[in-house]
């Protein structure tokens, strides 16, 4: 299993090594999870284990959460994530992952949703280029020809023009994690993760690895 845990984007900042070389950290602040609910193979089909992040008010819970947590033995939390397991791994209900669990220079995946950007052009989306700008040009910033005439009619799909842009789940792969704080619950990830600030990101060990 790619270690995995659920955390807050606090923003960015820098750290300095001790030979005075400046490294971009991106500072993820990852309270420990607990473990929610144990999947087998026998009862679901699959090997795997559900996580739990930030902690759930049980005025804000209802019923069947508040059941599903019960069942397992496991406080309330707000933000869920589920993890496959390798052969031989096991996890107990009610467990914690924190940052300790997690090895500096490790490289590390982090998913997150991504800053919303709202309608945007061709040219903002999808790096297009612009016409030409002299005068009387009428195509400077318009998404030019969309398909062909008569045949086929109609626009293919899939047709790279204007459009929401943002908002949706994102993976940077390889980040380093240059440092642990394990007694502020704090990860130190060199170069930027995708999100706003506040916003919730998953952190794994690399799929593929260094």
């Amino acid at each position: 299993m790619a270690k995995t845990i659920l955390g807050k984007k606090v923003g960015m900042t820098q750290i300095f090594t001790e030979e005075g070389t400046m490294i971009p950290v991106t500072v993820i602040e990852a309270n420990p999870n607990a473990v929610v609910q144990i999947k087998t193979k026998e009862s679901d089909g699959y090997d795997a284990v559900q996580i739990g992040y930030a902690d759930l008010k049980d005025n804000r819970a209802n019923k069947p959460v508040k059941g599903h947590f019960k069942k397992w033995g496991a406080p309330l939390k707000k933000h869920l994530a589920e993890i496959r397991l390798d052969e031989g791994e096991s996890y107990e209900a009610g467990q914690e992952i924190t940052v300790a669990d997690f090895e500096e220079g490790k490289k590390l995946d982090v998913t997150a949703t991504s800053k919303g950007k709202g309608t945007q052009g061709n040219i903002k989306r999808h790096g297009h280029h612009r016409g030409p700008v002299s005068h009387g040009s009428k195509h400077k910033r318009l998404p030019g020809a969309l398909a062909a005439a008569a045949a086929p009619s109609r626009v293919f799909k899939g047709n790279k023009g204007p459009g929401r842009m943002g908002n949706e789940t994102v993976t940077v792969q390889n980040l380093e994690l240059v440092k642990v704080i394990p007694e502020r619950n704090v990860m130190l990830v060199k170069g930027a993760v995708p999100g706003i600030r506040g916003s919730v990101v998953r952190v794994q060990y690399a799929v593929k690895g260094e």
